[in-house]
């Protein structure tokens, strides 16, 4: 398959280049992420789920697929049981259909035009260290020190494991070096303090590293692009900054083992998160990697939040880098070259950055969900099937889930109503388009808004529904997504004056005074977000959560961000304490463990960030009364934005699906 580079839009962008033994059709790279949408090492299903999202991404235009993201088999002695992130005993590359599954993936894409690398990793490398050293301050396990067999025993796997590579018919090889990978540690300063031939001076640190690449080239020679992923400065006081990790990167390069540099930022735990949420701007460390290509002749690759073509092209037109990673761009949008090359941008589906489509995964142990686009993951099954014979839907509630429902089902070809009680559609997301650094969520309910007009939905604002109105309609299916109404906790003294919803503060329909408490009933972003809104405003806040950790759905890559920016703008936050009851100018709260009683002094106003309870008022007027009548969204139980629109897909699915009447 050949797609010719687009001459009027984008040029940096669709400009082919050579990097290694790889010939580019264009500048996008996407690198590791699928792991969590379907691992190709396991199931026979989530193989082929992994395969069927990557190749809509490949026919799209992708052309270099690095997503074989691949833990080496883990050297312990017998009954040593491994932690970590990534801490890998087994190792995929041992396994024993590797080769099999590498092969099904690289053929796939080859036969789109896309090329493929390996990405070998040891991330976390526990329980293995160059030394005593604790990586991280959210981590105290003593590791480990690796002895020179140990050492001489992982670059033997590497070896192994680009052999395998190459046996899989994959065109590049990737050693990861960042994001606390075994390697980084010895690479760093702060975690390598040997005094033998592997610690001490900048060739001593790249030993064991350059050993690897030496070996991995015995095995491939020049049949294989090999590349590093190295971090352009540590996220750590004592690691190497943006110097130290362009000495690397020329290191490397002086040894003649590498094709290409890929420079990152982030660590898996910190601020900045290796996969930066909302709260980064765009293509924020563009110039760092710029820095990294002046002192490098090498092609430099550079990832991190490029979300959208327009920053690709920003940061390739300004000499940054040679090819970008863009990862969750297109798992919000598969097509997203396509429409850029076609110059569609208006139609590219945003990404919010909101990180949903890793957080399930990892952090909630649920199944892969994004929170724009309900179709990722679902490639293997392929669009849902046109109406032979189009339904008579009305949707009621223009919020998330019943904007994505109507949109859905539209575009299947049904003749769709969305009535909509608000001057506006949006729902509850319309408060989250309020809060700092959430104008992504903004652009996305616009195009939203856009995409139901495309679909040719009809869209009534302001129309509050009875059971009545819903039934006069005679619609086929009809569909409740009205939402949920603001909960109150029933804590003594929450219906106080200077008791306030967060939802009011966000749009200033109530100005708090200047000492302001939230109260925290809510396990994701809105209490923090509450919390940036009026810090940022020279509020003094205090944020009071119940649990032992602020907001743990948010998880490790997004949390990290916006604890930076409160702590940066003096904001407290209290844990496992509990609001008991409220006062003029008080609160008084308990440990929820110990149950000691707290008094927290010269409180203005009270914020209360309690989420939502359903509204199913309507619903429950209409049971028993129409033959095909569903609830969705925050109607049947208040989720966030993933949930709403996870959902919306299935019952689209469910009446697209349906056999014709």
């Amino acid at each position: 398959m050949t797609i010719e580079p687009a001459g009027q839009h984008f040029p940096h962008l669709f400009a082919p280049i050579t990097v290694g033994t790889m010939r580019l059709r264009n500048r996008v790279m996407l690198p590791p992420h699928a792991s969590a949408i379907g691992n190709i090492y396991g199931t026979d299903d989530e193989a082929a789920r992994n395969i069927a999202y990557f190749e809509e991404r490949a026919r799209s235009g992708v052309a270099w697929i690095a997503s074989l993201s691949t833990h080496i088999r883990n050297h312990l002695i017998p009954g040593f049981d491994p932690t970590g992130v990534g801490a890998a005993t087994t190792g995929f590359f041992r396994l024993p259909f590797f080769v099999e599954r590498v092969q099904a993936f690289s053929d796939a894409c080859h036969a789109l035009g896309a090329t493929v690398s390996v990405q070998c990793v040891h991330q976390g490398g526990m329980p293995h260290a160059p030394s005593a050293r604790l990586s991280a301050p959210v981590i105290n396990l003593v590791p480990h020190v690796m002895t020179h067999a140990d050492i001489a025993e992982f670059v033997r796997e590497y070896a192994e494991s680009a052999r395998l590579s190459m046996l899989g018919r994959a065109d590049g090889f990737e050693l990861h070096l960042n994001h606390d990978d075994l390697h980084e540690w010895f690479l760093s300063p702060y975690t390598n303090h040997r005094t033998d031939r592997y610690g001490g001076s900048l060739e001593n640190r790249c030993r064991f590293a350059t050993e690897v690449l030496q070996a991995v080239r015995d095995v491939v020679g020049t049949s294989m692009t090999v590349g590093i992923r190295l971090n352009i400065r540590q996220e750590a006081p004592e690691g190497f900054g943006v110097a130290g990790g362009i000495e690397l990167a020329q290191y490397f390069e002086s040894t003649g083992l590498i094709d290409y540099v890929h420079g990152v930022v982030g660590s898996p735990w910190g601020n900045p998160s290796y996969i930066q949420p909302t709260y980064i701007d765009a293509g924020a460390f563009g110039e760092l990697a710029g820095a990294l290509k002046a002192a490098v002749s090498l092609p430099v690759v550079h990832t991190g939040r490029i979300n959208a073509p327009e920053v690709a092209e920003r940061i390739l037109a300004a000499g940054q880098a040679d090819v970008v990673g863009m990862a969750r761009a297109h798992i919000a949008d598969g097509q997203l070259l396509v429409k850029a090359r076609e110059g569609r941008v208006a139609e590219i589906r945003p990404c919010v950055g909101g990180n949903e489509c890793i957080s399930r995964r990892y952090v909630e142990g649920l199944g892969f969900a994004c929170a724009v686009n309900p179709a990722t993951s679902h490639e293997v099954e392929g669009p849902l099937p046109q109406a032979v014979s189009p339904r008579e839907v009305l949707v009621v509630g223009g919020g998330p889930a019943g904007m994505e429902l109507s949109a859905l089902l539209a575009e299947s070809g049904h003749r769709v109503q969305l009535w909509e009680a608000q001057d506006r559609l949006g729902g509850a997301l319309h408060y989250a388009t309020l809060a700092p650094r959430h104008d992504m969520y903004a652009a996305y309910l616009d195009w939203q808004v856009a995409r139901l007009a495309t679909a040719g939905v009809e869209v009534s604002l302001g129309r509050r529904a009875t059971a009545d109105d819903v039934l006069a309609v005679g619609a086929d299916t009809v569909a409740i997504a009205t939402g949920a109404t603001p909960r109150r906790p029933g804590i003594l003294g929450d219906d106080l004056p200077h008791v306030l919803d967060v939802r009011d503060v966000l749009a200033e329909r109530a100005i708090p005074g200047r000492r302001v408490l939230v109260v925290s009933q809510d396990d994701h972003v809105a209490p923090l977000s509450v919390a940036d809104f009026l810090s940022g405003r020279g509020h003094e806040v205090t944020v009071v959560f119940a649990t032992a950790t602020p907001a743990p759905l948010l998880g490790r890559y997004i949390v990290g961000a916006i604890l930076g920016r409160l702590d940066e703008q003096g904001v407290e936050l209290r844990s496992m304490e509990e609001v008991t009851a409220i006062e003029a100018g008080r609160v008084h709260t308990r440990n929820v463990y110990s149950l000691r009683p707290r008094v927290i002094k010269d409180v203005d106003s009270v914020v209360l960030a309690c989420g939502s309870v359903s509204d199913s008022t309507l619903c429950d007027d209409l049971a028993g009364r129409h033959t095909d009548l569903h609830i969705l969204g925050d109607a049947y139980a208040p989720r966030r934005l993933v949930f709403a629109t996870k959902q919306a897909y299935a019952l689209a699915d469910l009446i697209a699906r349906r056999p014709s009447a």
